[in-house]
């Protein structure tokens, strides 16, 4: 039920963050995980249990939207993938504390503190989020420009804060030309090149597995042989602690070395990882090689695509269309990881761990191949820059010159 929540969640919430702004919308979604982490706690009867889920749902679904767009308006260029990335270790955090959570609760069946547990945090999240300011693009599309230029100067007070309003001015001036709609925008050139790119970045990201072994650690590790709380629910909160380094390893690294390099690195890990996977599960290799290949997959994930989605997320469109692509590629996202959440026990089960595991990595070479040909270097490039890249044709205007001044 909260996987189907999220769909919903994901596909509103683009247009609830143009509708009543970014900041606004995050205060909303804490709002929205206290009260339902208590419906949740606070449940007399199973449909109301289920309601519950697929509202937390819902909020998490937005807040895959919202949050990624909040950051990447908010976040100065030099900055903006480190604090993008902050977001994938704050959710590898919070699974970590669920883990725990579960584990130390287990023995005494108390399903209703694991629930309710999450609106603590949440309600302490609040008065920060209530206290960060509006991004300046979202002032600018509501025709705002003293707010935009104030957001500014708090958000970086030595940015050129002229030259960026009428940056972002240019790329809105568009949005009041005759166009239908964003989404009929977003599916015709030239954006149509970035809207493929984002939906099957996240696709691919679902596909590969992560949420299999997300959910499904404890039933996984007991297929491989453990036993007890502590195997089946301590062993997966110790595997994330190692995720949690590779989202700090990519947070550090991402506007340094660029998002092309550690998106490749995580893909590849995953790719080695899936191929000590098979083997363990077809020939019976000792249980710590299957401790190693779901490290090592957790790793690569956190490192790549789980840091580097979020990124690209909120970098591909321009502000008129970005909380809609945004909301756009997550609906997909969320889609293939609730297809995955069903499905994986049913291939785990007819087809073995080594043939699950076998499809996985077969769907992460192709990940490769795909970002490796069409991902683009966005490191350091202002987000009014970068739509240059869509619209002509998946190259940068440099290379555009360069090949015009080296042509016949």
């Amino acid at each position: 039920m909260a996987v189907l929540g999220q769909i919903g969640g994901a596909f509103v919430g683009g247009m609830l963050a143009d509708a009543i702004g970014r900041k606004r919308s995050t205060v909303l979604i804490a709002v929205g995980y206290v009260v339902f982490a208590l419906l949740d706690a606070f449940s007399v009867s199973m449909p109301m249990l289920l309601t519950a889920r697929l509202l937390i749902g819902v909020t998490i679904g937005v807040s895959v939207v919202v949050v990624p767009v909040y950051v990447a308006e908010l976040a100065p260029a030099a900055m903006r993938g480190s604090l993008a990335t902050a977001y994938q270790l704050a959710i590898v955090g919070g699974i970590i504390l669920g883990y725990l959570a579960a584990y130390l609760l287990a023995d005494t069946h108390s399903w209703r503190w694991i629930f309710g547990l999450a609106a603590i945090l949440a309600a302490l999240l609040l008065p920060l989020l209530i206290r960060m300011p509006e991004t300046a693009r979202w002032y600018v599309l509501k025709g705002r420009v003293a707010d935009a230029r104030r957001a500014l100067l708090r958000a970086d007070p030595e940015a050129r804060v002229e030259q960026e309003l009428a940056e972002i001015a240019s790329a809105l001036s568009e949005a009041r030309s005759p166009v239908k709609s964003a989404v009929s925008e977003m599916l015709r050139r030239p954006y149509l090149r970035a809207t493929i790119f984002v939906i099957t970045l996240g696709v691919l990201s679902q596909i590969s597995g992560i949420n299999a072994i997300i959910y499904y650690s404890p039933r996984l590790f007991e297929t491989m042989g453990f036993k007890g709380n502590f195997a089946l629910l301590g062993l997966p909160a110790l595997v994330q602690m190692a995720a949690l380094a590779a989202v700090c390893a990519a947070m550090v690294l991402v506007d340094r070395l660029g998002r092309r390099p550690i998106l490749l690195s995580g893909i590849a890990m995953m790719i080695t990882a899936d191929a000590l996977l098979i083997a363990v599960f077809a020939h019976g290799f000792a249980l710590i090689f299957g401790v190693v290949g779901v490290l090592v997959f957790i790793v690569g994930f956190n490192f790549g695509f789980g840091s580097l989605v979020w990124v690209y997320a909120g970098e591909a469109f321009p502000t008129r269309l970005r909380s809609m692509g945004s909301s756009t590629m997550l609906t997909f996202t969320l889609t293939a990881n609730a297809i995955i959440a069903a499905g994986f026990l049913t291939m785990l089960h007819s087809l073995s761990g080594a043939g699950s595991f076998a499809i996985f990595g077969f769907v992460a070479i192709v990940a490769f191949a795909v970002v490796y040909r069409y991902a683009p270097e966005t490191k350091g490039r202002q987000l009014e820059e970068i739509r240059s890249f869509w619209e002509n044709g998946g190259r940068w205007p440099s290379e555009i010159d360069t090949a015009a001044e080296t042509g016949p």
